[in-house]
C-alpha cells in the first residue's frame, strides 16, 4: 500500500452529510448472469434493455453534477456485469478507503479496476486481503458503524474492521438472506431519521434503530423497488426513484427535498441510487 495524504481528496463519516465526490460506473454491459436476489429473479426472462440503462444512469450524472459533485467514472469490463454497483467494491470511513475481495464469480476482480484508478490517483487505500465485505453492508453515522451480515460479508471481515476501527462502535446486523445488503432494507438520511423494512430485520435491531431514529417504514412493495436505497447528497436533499411514492411523500413531509429520478432499468438487478455510488468524500455542515 503506497501512502498518500487523502485528507482532501478521501473523507466520509456519514451517509448524509454534503456529498462532494462520488465513483460510478456505466451500466454498459449490464445482465442478469446469475440470479442472486428476488428483483433479478422477478426480470430475469425480460432482461435489461442497455440502451435504456445508459440513458437512466447518465441522467444520475448529470443531476449528481448539477448539485457540484464531482463524478468519477471508473472505466467498464465485460466480464463484469454488475460493474455499476459501485457501492460495494470499496467504501469510505474517515479518512480511509478500505477495498476487500467480492463475494462472489461474476464480480470478483471488480475491485481491481478501483485499486488502479486509485493508485494512478495517488489515493492510498486499506486492502482487506483474504477477506469478504462489500459496500452495500456498511452504513456509517458517525462514530458508529453498522455492518450487515450477508452472504456478502461475513463475520471475520467485521471483525478485522472492529480491530481496525477503535475509533468507532461497529454494530452487527443480522437480516434475511434474500435481501442481498443491508441498505436494501435499511437506510440512515439524517442524524435523527433513517427509512427501514422491519420484516428482513430482528426485532432487537429495530429497537436499536428506533431508539436512535425516527424510522419510515417501507412497504413491501416499495422494498421491492428499492425504496431504503435512496442516496443522500447533504443539506437534507435525498435522490429517489420517482415510483417510491410514499417513501418520497414521507421524506418531504420532513422537510426534505426528493430528487426524483428514474433508474428503474438498472433496478431490474436489484440496486438504486446508494449501490450505484461510492461516495469518497463528504462534507460536513
Amino acid at each position: 500500500m503506497s501512502e498518500h495524504n487523502n485528507t482532501t481528496k478521501v473523507f466520509c463519516k456519514s451517509e448524509y452529510d454534503t456529498l462532494k465526490r462520488v465513483v460510478l460506473c456505466q451500466p454498459q454491459y449490464m445482465t442478469i448472469r446469475d440470479v442472486i436476489n428476488d428483483t433479478q429473479a422477478h426480470f430475469k426472462d425480460e432482461g435489461i434493455h442497455i440502451e435504456r440503462a445508459l440513458e437512466q444512469h447518465a441522467e444520475f450524472v448529470a443531476t449528481l453534477k448539477k448539485y457540484d459533485i464531482e463524478v468519477i467514472l471508473l472505466p467498464y469490463h465485460k466480464k463484469y456485469p454488475e460493474q455499476v454497483f459501485t457501492r460495494d467494491i470499496g467504501f469510505t470511513l474517515g479518512e480511509t478507503i478500505f477495498v476487500a475481495n467480492m463475494a462472489t464469480d461474476a464480480r470478483a476482480g471488480e475491485e481491481n479496476v478501483l485499486k488502479r484508478w486509485l493508485e494512478d490517483e495517488e489515493i492510498s487505500y486499506f486492502n482487506l486481503v483474504k477477506e469478504y465485505i462489500e459496500g452495500g453492508d456498511v452504513i456509517v453515522d458517525q462514530d458508529t458503524i453498522y455492518v450487515g451480515l450477508s452472504s456478502r460479508t461475513d463475520e471475520k471481515a467485521t471483525s478485522h474492521l472492529k480491530r481496525l476501527l477503535n475509533k468507532f462502535t461497529v454494530v452487527t446486523i443480522p437480516f434475511k438472506e434474500q435481501y442481498l445488503h443491508l441498505d436494501c432494507v435499511f437506510n440512515v438520511v439524517s442524524p435523527d431519521l433513517a427509512l427501514i423494512y422491519p420484516p428482513a430485520l430482528t426485532k432487537e435491531n429495530i429497537d436499536v434503530f428506533a431508539s436512535r431514529y425516527e424510522l419510515i417504514e417501507v412497504s413491501e412493495e416499495e422494498q421491492f423497488q428499492l425504496g431504503t436505497n435512496v442516496l443522500s447528497i447533504g443539506n437534507k436533499r435525498v435522490i429517489s426513484l420517482p415510483v417510491n411514492e410514499h417513501v418520497n411523500n414521507e421524506l418531504r413531509k420532513r422537510g426534505f427535498e426528493v430528487i426524483e429520478v428514474d433508474i428503474t432499468e438498472i433496478i431490474k438487478s436489484g440496486g438504486s441510487f446508494r449501490c450505484c455510488t461510492m461516495p469518497l468524500l463528504r462534507e460536513g455542515s
